[in-house]
């Protein structure tokens, strides 16, 4: 493989491991911070430092985004986006990002657990932490994919 394609890869997954990354981000936040209310991104405080670390969550996850989408734009605009590394960044940002939060902000930090006031919190850590397991898989499945790829002249 050329540098060149080498470095088109890295790129594609780059962009797209940071929409990955924001995406979760959403999705944690919009369903389980807003809609179902199980937790804030920091529960450990008053409600309103719960709401405030939500609201630089939601922030951050946003400026992920948007320099994730620019980063595809450009690599799309100069015709030098690689679809299957594409795909394999943003299912490595999806589960990265959901095992980082189930295992990191969960377990180690203890920012806030998945839901509260349930006699199995087991129950919800395994399957948080599987679907992130399995997201990141796939994607590192696909990554190693390219890999195999035939060398270009």
């Amino acid at each position: 493989m050329t540098v060149q394609v080498q470095s088109d890869m890295r790129k594609s997954m780059l962009a797209t491991a940071l929409i990955g990354i924001g995406l979760m981000a959403g999705v944690d936040e919009i369903i389980f911070h807003q809609l179902l209310g199980w937790h804030h991104f920091y529960d450990l405080a008053t409600p309103q430092i719960a709401l405030f670390s939500d609201g630089l969550l939601h922030s951050a996850e946003l400026i992920v985004l948007v320099a994730g989408f620019f980063l595809l734009s450009d690599l799309r605009g100069r015709q030098i986006l690689d679809p299957t590394a594409a795909w394999a960044g943003f299912l490595i940002g999806l589960g990265g990002f959901q095992l980082f939060d189930g295992i990191v902000d969960h377990k180690v930090l203890r920012l806030h657990q998945i839901r509260y006031g349930i006699d199995n919190l087991l129950t919800y850590d395994l399957i948080w932490n599987a679907s992130g397991a399995v997201l990141l898989l796939i994607g590192l499945l696909l990554s190693r994919r390219l890999r195999a790829r035939p060398r270009m002249a």
